[in-house]
């Protein structure tokens, strides 16, 4: 078997290593969201989770609407024990496309919620739509855009209430 030529080798060799990279960062994408997920679940740790945002993030949703910037993504945090007393969030099925130091994402949440003020329980469903960008070797989110499906009383089906 005749040895590779040197070029060849170093340009398979570049492109394992571009391809090993791309695992690893959407891993680490995966992670980022599991923190995300983590801290919301924990009371809502709003300067964790505002540590997981640029500068100059964009979180929105259709209830709270557009919040610009890191620390107005901190005061909504905040805030948000006092909407939700208990949350879990579990995200899902993850499509996660990394180009170079920016990434897009799109995940399916699922949350088993509690409203505070009522006591009531509910299931919420949305679709996230995140970029990220990576931040001295660090991904961060710099966009989260959630689109509802869902939000039903636990006690009603869901096929009943319809409402996101």
């Amino acid at each position: 078997m005749p040895a590779q030529s040197s070029p060849d080798l170093e340009s398979r060799l570049r492109d394992l290593e571009d391809r090993v990279r791309v695992v690893e960062d959407v891993q680490a994408i995966r992670n980022l969201k599991a923190a995300y997920a983590a801290y919301c679940d924990d009371g809502y740790d709003a300067d964790k989770i505002a540590e997981l945002f640029v500068e100059d993030a964009v979180w929105e949703n259709d209830a709270r609407g557009r919040i610009e910037g890191r620390e107005a993504i901190r005061a909504l945090f905040q805030s948000a024990p006092q909407s939700y007393s208990f949350a879990i969030h579990y995200s899902l099925n993850p499509q996660i496309e990394v180009t170079g130091d920016t990434a897009r994402a799109k995940w399916y949440l699922f949350m088993p919620c509690t409203v505070a003020d009522s006591n009531q329980a509910l299931w919420r469903a949305s679709i996230d739509h995140e970029e990220y960008v990576r931040v001295d070797g660090k991904w961060m989110f710099k966009k989260k855009v959630a689109s509802p499906v869902l939000r039903s009383p636990f006690e009603q089906s869901w096929a009943q209430s319809q409402t996101a």
